[in-house]
């Protein structure tokens, strides 16, 4: 054998391939749809949170819909001091509410506000209805639209109660129901227009709100001072936290036209919540979109065929300022048994809703924002000039003189609407 050893010859090391871009395009495609699965399940993860967790009505089951992909809501605000369940409020909530104990207020909708959301994308339309407009309510005769809610659901447990029920929870669900179908009737009588869905919202649920927002702007053309609702606030624009935010949306004592005056501090509320939806960023920060949606779960009841994830989503294009605020019209003042009422012309309130929101209604018509009021005096023909939109204005108001001296400077509101 010979002595030397054989080499033994190594094969040449192949230079290392570049990625091919077929290579690179397949790694992106399963990363993209990878991000997808996980996007999909994060947003129905929220969405089964979201209908999981508020309230849910059957009250509009079997009602008419609306036509040409066009959407109509009615949020309705309880002046209530309970919770969904009718439970009282703990004493601490009551308190930061500053709005008394849990037997004040009973179930009237003191706020009633129809958005309707066109199907062509063009600008939302919301209108307010006063709390006092003395109306035509099923089964109970021409009283206050606000009470529409309150005496179907007393009459409702009155009935069940007379068939033997006792069970406080179901009495109390029961009425609740019939107080909701009432009112939406009520309402889409008086409007003469279908409503597809709805929102109701108790009276901590500004509060809550607000402290999920971390603040709502608002601005005040005067400072304002109520004892009775807690309101103290210098004229300008400010951020208003939970409990301030239901003082100013309360005040009606010292406001010149009082309820109409609170009407539009609830619009203007609404004009700020929804600009600050859109500027923090709301709804592309999971951490304080699952921050609203706690709030919601503990405020809000909704109709049960409501796909609120979509509408989430739609909510973020109102927010960017695409929502214009309107009073409906009071022809004058009187009284109905001893109460203060709004006088209304029910078909010239249909015709306005009509012209506004019916098939063929222009996009670009005006209407009165929140700083425009439905009259400028009782008797008279209310809405006679119209500002900018909550969406278009500037936000600026001027504020009284303070003397003869000129006009007093301008406040500016920062892209929000600028109230009394």
């Amino acid at each position: 054998m010979s002595a030397h050893r054989r080499k033994t010859s190594h094969p040449a090391r192949r230079p290392r391939r570049r990625p091919r871009p077929r290579r690179i395009a397949r790694t992106l495609l399963v990363a993209v749809c990878a991000l997808a699965v996980t996007a999909a399940a994060g947003a129905w993860y929220v969405y089964r949170d979201l209908a999981a967790g508020i309230g849910s009505s059957r009250a509009l089951e079997g009602a008419e819909k609306s036509e040409y992909g066009d959407t109509n809501v009615l949020l309705m605000g309880l002046d209530s001091r309970r919770d969904q369940n009718g439970e009282e409020l703990p004493a601490e909530v009551l308190d930061a509410l500053h709005a008394g104990g849990s037997d004040i207020g009973g179930y009237n909708a003191n706020t009633l506000i129809l958005l309707h959301v066109p199907g062509d994308g063009s600008r939302a339309k919301a209108f307010s209805v006063p709390r006092d407009d003395f109306v035509d309510i099923p089964g109970q005769g021409k009283d206050k639209i606000k009470k529409a809610y309150g005496l179907a659901k007393a009459k409702e447990e009155d009935r069940l109660s007379g068939q033997g029920v006792k069970d406080r929870r179901q009495l109390e669900r029961e009425g609740r129901e019939a107080g909701r179908r009432a009112q939406i009737e009520t309402v889409r009588n008086f409007l003469g227009v279908p409503i597809d869905h709805f929102a109701e919202l108790n009276l901590a649920g500004f509060h809550h709100l607000a402290e999920a927002l971390g603040g709502v702007p608002v601005c005040l053309k005067r400072p304002v001072r109520d004892t009775y609702s807690g309101a103290d606030f210098p004229a300008g624009r400010q951020s208003l936290n939970g409990r301030q935010s239901l003082a100013f949306v309360r005040q009606r004592h010292g406001l010149e036209r009082g309820d109409l005056d609170r009407t539009k501090r609830q619009q203007a509320f609404l004009a700020g919540a929804t600009q600050k939806l859109n500027s923090a960023g709301t709804f592309t920060d999971p951490v304080k979109l699952m921050k609203l949606i706690e709030a919601a779960k503990q405020d809000v009841v909704t109709d049960a065929g409501w796909d609120l994830l979509s509408f989430v989503k739609q909510a973020k294009n109102l927010s960017g300022g695409k929502v214009s605020f309107t009073t409906l019209p009071v022809e004058r003042f009187g009284r109905n048994h001893g109460e203060d009422i709004n006088v209304v012309d029910d078909m010239k309130i249909k015709r306005l809703i009509a012209e506004q929101i019916g098939p063929g209604a222009s996009a670009s018509a005006s209407a009165p924002s929140p700083g425009a009021g439905p009259s400028d005096a009782p008797g008279t023909s209310p809405g006679a000039s119209a500002e900018a939109s909550a969406g278009e204005s500037s936000g600026t108001a001027s504020t009284p003189s303070a003397g003869a001296g000129g006009p007093a400077p301008a406040i500016d509101g920062g892209g929000v609407p600028c109230v009394d």
